[in-house]
């Protein structure tokens, strides 16, 4: 069994804190920490950083910290605290802001089509307060509707997207390092492995076959800035102390 390294021990930590601790003290912390939508009134900058310590649920956790402690400890072993540190928030950061801009597109699509059906943007306000309309002026799917308003009210929450960079930059590092997966227990070298995740990630964001409530874009960003600084690390372009 891999040593639980300095960094990756403080930060499941704080992840088990921040999941425990509201529940027995029966506080509601979605609003202030967890990634909001940026036209929705409980958004707040700070929830690029807050929202990677917050899960929706107890499995949601425990796979986020053991993807963090199985793949993140070597990295950290490599490159030192401070590193792995600066890497891993800026892959989740990142995951955040690449979330945003893909949420901020599709919602933008659906607003932009409401307006040319001659909806002010009171109209549409109360569209996304109310989650009623008049379906007579609208020519827009239910599926469509829901996905607008969803994207406006639904929050992000979770690791995923560090964690998803930390994946990366292991492959990077360790590309023949072999990884199985649940449901195909067969080991595949993490050179194979991890490309496949990441074009089903892609494959499900797109299509929007995705099952349950999974933020796809998030996973994609995260990989995208992980694979950037764990491949300019690699050439040695970039020294940190």
């Amino acid at each position: 069994m891999q040593k639980l390294t300095d960094a990756i021990k403080h930060l499941i930590i704080i992840n088990v804190i921040l999941f425990v601790a509201p529940m027995l003290l029966k506080m509601d912390l979605t609003n202030i920490f967890a990634l909001h939508f940026p036209k929705n009134e409980h958004f707040g900058v700070w929830q690029y950083i807050t929202h990677m310590f917050m899960h929706g649920s107890p499995m949601h956790l425990i796979f986020n910290m053991y993807g963090l402690w199985a793949f993140g400890t070597p990295l950290e072993q490599m490159w030192g605290k401070k590193k792995f540190l600066f890497f891993y928030f800026s892959a989740g950061i990142g995951a955040g802001i690449i979330y945003t801009l893909v949420n901020y597109y599709q919602f933008n699509g659906i607003y932009e089509q409401l307006v040319g059906f001659g909806l002010s943007a009171s109209d549409i306000q109360n569209i996304l307060s109310t989650g009623s309309y008049n379906e007579s002026l609208i020519s827009l799917t239910n599926e469509e509707m829901t996905e607008f308003y969803s994207l406006y009210h639904t929050p992000a929450v979770g690791a995923s997207g560090a964690i998803y960079g930390v994946l990366v930059a292991f492959g990077i590092a360790f590309p023949n390092a072999k990884l199985a997966l649940i449901f195909f227990p067969v080991p595949i070298a993490a050179k194979y492995f991890i490309p496949l995740m990441i074009v089903g990630d892609l494959f499900f964001g797109v299509t929007k076959y995705s099952i349950g409530n999974v933020a796809h874009f998030a996973h994609i960003g995260g990989a995208i800035i992980g694979f950037i600084i764990a491949w300019y690390w690699k050439k040695d372009q970039f020294k940190f102390n």
